[in-house]
């Protein structure tokens, strides 16, 4: 489990630091899934995957959103082994969601206008190639408005340096620790909550306030 600092002093210091929301202990709870649905999926790598799932949960038409990894060879990794860096894994969110309601387009919108896609193989503080900005494609329409978007971006200037956002072909997808699920709902007072994400959220809600859930808006 993340360790929780709840000295005020202490939180001002590590706030200071930086820290990296990877120095932590947890529990090696477990869990693979391979999603089967009516509605379509997406999977995108943007850091750290709080952020994430708490962004596009919030999201009109997405149904569902859970933290994992993707893009490893070594079956049901640990969270020590993407950690290391070396996995070949990435921190990823895989979303649920209902085409008729929110297009493949506007979550790729999402992806790009919350994170930074310029830096390779880092988020703020968090560093590695677990850490990178990806996209797990899972057919070839995802494939090509990928590539299409990003096309797009570097051209228009959009940012002060290229995106390195890889595009990549999904081959699979491991369910994070029970812990990570749900994580800035269920843990909204503690300092990287406090620090990273809410102002990453308050950003979000005014770029995408059409786009919220109705009972998201009145928070």
């Amino acid at each position: 489990m993340r360790k929780f600092i709840q000295s005020l002093s202490i939180l001002s210091v590590i706030y200071l630091l930086g820290i990296s929301c990877r120095q932590i202990d947890h529990q090696n709870i477990r869990m693979k899934t391979n999603t089967t649905s009516v509605h379509d999926t997406a999977t995108f790598g943007s850091g750290c995957f709080w952020c994430s799932e708490a962004i596009f949960s919030q999201l009109t038409g997405v149904l569902s959103v859970s933290s994992g990894y993707s893009g490893g060879n070594t079956p049901n990794p640990t969270y020590e082994e993407v950690c290391s860096g070396k996995s070949g894994y990435a921190e990823v969110v895989q979303i649920i969601f209902d085409p008729a309601l929110i297009s493949y387009d506007e979550l790729l919108e999402v992806f790009w206008k919350t994170h930074d896609p310029t830096t390779l193989n880092r988020q703020g503080n968090d560093i590695g190639t677990q850490y990178r900005s990806v996209i797990f494609y899972h057919n070839e329409e995802q494939k090509t408005k990928a590539f299409e978007y990003k096309q797009k971006l570097n051209q228009s200037g959009a940012f002060d340096r290229p995106v390195v956002t890889a595009i990549e072909l999904y081959k699979n997808y491991y369910i994070a620790e029970e812990y990570h699920q749900d994580y800035f709902r269920l843990n909204s007072r503690q300092p990287y909550c406090q620090y990273v994400i809410v102002p990453k959220l308050d950003k979000f809600k005014e770029v995408f306030k059409d786009k919220i859930k109705k009972q998201e808006k009145n928070h």
